[in-house]
């Protein structure tokens, strides 16, 4: 009985899932709708339109940078390297492809990088994190990047970000000199 019961425990949390699922794609579609977005605008949860493939000895994964989370074509997470991020200048929903050698090395490579646009803002420290405030926003920037340009709190910066998408981070473009 314990095994039946089990069962239609285990039965019942899938269909609620399903359900949970289905309602939140649905909300996403009305946001997406209210706000006058287009699917092209968001990133499609799935990422079945992101690739992997192979290319003699190498894998090649298409991933999308979403700051916190990656968005694999494969499904398998792969370590970014910040320094890479910071020098790259990497923005939010930029497309990029990682390519795994028979040897283990790994390549990334940018490849279609969204449209960005320039603000500029002040460097704030909120509990061991780096941030920039631009216009009424807060974004976060990576550590590698604040210490690759020497940025010092309160210093004024340029920074990038998604021209038509919502962020929460911020790329740094370059420090602005004081003008005093």
């Amino acid at each position: 009985m314990t095994n039946k019961k089990t069962i239609q425990a285990i039965v019942d949390f899938i269909v609620s899932a399903e359900k949970s699922i289905k309602n939140a794609k649905k909300l996403l579609k009305d946001v997406i709708e209210e706000n006058n977005l287009s699917l092209d605008s968001t990133i499609d949860l799935n990422a079945k339109w992101l690739t992997t493939y192979t290319s003699e000895d190498s894998k090649i994964i298409e991933w999308v940078f979403t700051w916190n989370d990656m968005l694999w074509a494969d499904g398998n997470k792969y370590p970014v390297p910040v320094n890479y991020s910071s020098k790259s200048k990497l923005v939010q929903w930029d497309k990029l492809k990682l390519t795994i050698e028979a040897n283990g090395k790994m390549l990334y490579k940018q490849i279609s990088p969204i449209e960005r646009e320039i603000k500029t803002g002040l460097v704030v420290r909120e509990k061991e994190k780096y941030q920039v405030i631009s216009e009424g926003q807060t974004y976060d920037l990576l550590t590698a990047a604040v210490t690759h340009f020497k940025v010092s709190i309160w210093d004024k910066i340029s920074i990038l970000v998604p021209a038509w998408k919502q962020a929460t981070f911020a790329a740094i473009e370059a420090i602005i000199p004081n003008e005093e």
